[in-house]
């Protein structure tokens, strides 16, 4: 038997991969393709199919359907209801920057909607999150200490709404929560202070109290902002500026048991934004 040649067995590996090729391009020209079943369904149709996976707690589902009704008929009012809902669903599905996406998108293209202030809310619910998470549950996580800027984001939201729609029943949890938002940022700056207080940085703490002071007047965290002023000044040896510090904290928190404590929340001590819950 004579030995395969290198030229045969070339040809018979092509040969081979052509009908592989071949068989499967026929197998899938045989397959059925996938149906839409949505294809001939009517905009109401698809708002009330999304409208039940919504109030069944879907949000995935129902989020895709309202999609679908805005994408039918994008000027109806329909779709204007649909693209509020989808946001919402989006927010309730976690998927935060698409939800932020979708709300933003609904105020520019509908400013003068009856839903306005809604969306305006729902903008700030989507950057204020205050969900911490199972972690953050368990480890006593302070909200403070997250990104601020979407705290800052979220107070501008509320704001706008407050001030542009004071009678929106929205209006009063959103003030509500502008100033659990303060008090968030004003915590944050207390946070950073002690952060330098406790590594030798005596000015930047200063600096950074004096923000909380400045920027979030009457937050619960200023108390701990006048304490590490306090204890800066005596640390740099600048007693009148630390006399002056103390006569503020008396006249503004006369019954504070902080002034003779090093700065650190005790164990029984109860969060602001917990006594805001």
């Amino acid at each position: 038997m004579k030995p395969v040649s290198m030229q045969t067995l070339i040809f018979l590996k092509q040969l081979t991969i052509s009908t592989i090729l071949g068989l499967s391009l026929v197998s899938c020209s045989i397959l059925p393709e996938k149906v839409d079943e949505t294809a001939s369904w009517s905009t109401g149709k698809l708002y009330s199919e999304a409208k039940i996976f919504f109030d069944s707690g879907n949000y995935t589902k129902a989020a895709k359907y309202y999609e679908l009704v805005e994408g039918r008929d994008p000027f109806s009012k329909l779709s204007q209801q649909a693209k509020i809902n989808a946001a919402y669903c989006y927010y309730k599905d976690g998927d935060l920057v698409q939800a932020l996406n979708s709300i933003n998108h609904f105020v520019q293209l509908y400013p003068t909607s009856p839903s306005i202030d809604y969306a305006y809310y729902l903008k700030g619910l989507i950057n204020f999150n205050d969900d911490l998470g199972l972690f953050g549950r368990f480890s006593g996580q302070d909200p403070s200490e997250r990104d601020q800027k979407a705290f800052r984001d979220s107070y501008n939201d509320f704001k706008y709404l407050v001030e542009r729609y004071p009678h929106s029943k929205y209006s009063k949890d959103a003030a509500l929560r502008m100033r659990y938002a303060l008090n968030a940022m004003a915590a944050y700056e207390a946070h950073v202070a002690q952060y330098y207080y406790h590594r030798g940085a005596y000015l930047a703490a200063v600096n950074r109290a004096q923000n909380a002071l400045k920027e979030y007047d009457q937050a619960p965290a200023n108390e701990d902002a006048l304490i590490i002023m306090i204890r800066c000044y005596d640390a740099l040896g600048m007693t009148q500026l630390s006399n002056d510090a103390k006569r503020v904290m008396m006249a503004t928190y006369p019954n504070s048991d902080k002034l003779g404590l090093h700065y650190q929340r005790k164990s029984s001590d109860k969060s602001w934004w917990q006594i805001w819950k």
